[in-house]
């Protein structure tokens, strides 16, 4: 009987948690992806959702979850030394619309760090085209837990899904 990896078993409950939501109606997915690289036998998913009644271009949320050749070999392996390696990464990113300003910036920084806390690494990152003078620019926030994420946390990531809807509602608000 095949036993599934860590990987695995994490990314059918947040799949599973992400949909049930999806279903009632709390929002909305919006993408998904799963690769699976076989030149470095690592794994990525990666799904993506909005707020019901948000507008995707202005505001959105992804969760990523990520393990390389030694996740996998930590696992199969089975060794006492390689089990603190038996996991996966985790990464939690927002896509916003919003006015170039600083002070918009700073309000997204403070808000997520209040939701996320200051053990998290958040970084921003704004992407315009210096050719044009829009008054609305593209930004990405990243929440980066510096850690691996293992099968006894699985529980952990439900409420990571809360945070993210939480940060999604905050983040709305400022970017009104």
């Amino acid at each position: 009987m095949f036993d599934p990896t860590a990987f695995e078993n994490i990314k059918v409950v947040i799949e599973g948690d992400i949909y049930d939501r999806d279903l009632s109606g709390e929002i909305i997915v919006i993408d998904r992806n799963d690769w699976i690289n076989a030149a470095k036998l690592s794994r990525k998913y990666e799904i993506s959702f909005i707020k019901k009644g948000f507008k995707q271009e202005l505001l959105s949320a992804n969760m990523t979850l990520e393990a390389g050749l030694e996740n996998l070999s930590a696992e199969l392996l089975q060794n006492e030394n390689a089990k603190q390696l038996a996991g996966c990464i985790v990464g939690i990113s927002f896509r916003l619309l919003h006015k170039n300003e600083l002070n918009v910036f700073k309000e997204v920084q403070k808000a997520l760090v209040e939701i996320w806390g200051t053990e998290r690494a958040i970084v921003q990152t704004a992407m315009i085209d210096p050719l044009e003078n829009k008054s609305l620019i593209q930004s990405q926030v990243q929440v980066s837990f510096n850690r691996l994420v293992f099968e006894e946390q699985i529980d952990d990531l439900s409420e990571m899904v809360d945070y993210m809807i939480t940060s999604l509602e905050k983040l709305k608000i400022i970017i009104d």
